[in-house]
């Protein structure tokens, strides 16, 4: 069962947590992961994109010329496809691109990205992400304190305001939920930054078996 030092927005160590080794140790898994990645970006898609076919631009339907004695080549419409202006041929149309991925497979691979951002060391939980108020110059201070830099991933409540507004406006920074939590933020962010009261409730939603994480010295009291 892996376990974690759990730090202030100081970068000091309050407390060791146990994490739960079915959600936060679990192997990885190159295939899986890629299939989540894929349908994440498959559904992220607006397939609006769209061309018109002979049917729908205008111009007359009206036959140019007859057909023979003419010299020139035979035309049916002036919406040919030949013609400029004309329609377009096997074009893009618009589609829903979106499909469902089955939800173990979804869990699964969250849960291996979780566990190989542990690994990597890239992943570090705090005992609560509290600011007084909404200052960006106080969030930027808070991850330069725990050495955070470049793309970060923060994962709390999405009820903490003063968080949300705190983070908005910082380049490479992003604020999801635990509930909201995909595979793709993680891979794309460097580094997570996950709330202890987070890790409960991804514990809560990955573990098969269900449970918290325990901090391993109120478990010792």
């Amino acid at each position: 069962m892996p376990t974690v030092k759990v730090r202030n927005l100081k970068n000091e160590e309050v407390a060791d947590l146990e994490l739960s080794d079915a959600v936060f140790g679990a192997e990885y898994n190159e295939g899986l992961v890629h299939a989540a990645v894929k349908n994440f970006l498959a559904n992220a898609r607006a397939g609006t994109v769209g061309t018109k076919t002979r049917g729908d631009v205008s111009g007359s339907g009206k036959k140019l010329w007859r057909q023979k004695g003419t010299g020139r080549a035979r035309i049916a419409s002036i919406r040919s496809p030949l013609w400029k202006g004309g329609g377009n041929v096997h074009g893009p149309q618009a589609r829903d691109w979106s499909y469902n991925l089955p939800k173990k497979m979804r869990r699964g691979a969250l849960r291996s990205a979780l566990s190989e951002r542990l690994r990597e060391g890239n992943l570090v939980v705090v005992d609560e992400l509290v600011f007084s108020n909404p200052k960006t110059k106080d969030f930027v201070g808070a991850l330069r304190s725990l050495g955070f830099d470049g793309k970060t991933l923060i994962v709390d409540s999405t009820d903490n305001d003063n968080l949300l507004l705190s983070a908005r406006n910082v380049k490479g920074a992003k604020v999801v939920g635990a509930g909201g939590l995909n595979v793709y933020d993680v891979l794309y962010h460097e580094k997570v930054l996950i709330s202890r009261s987070a890790v409960d409730q991804i514990t809560r939603a990955l573990d098969p078996e269900g449970g918290d994480a325990v901090s391993a010295t109120e478990e010792a009291a």
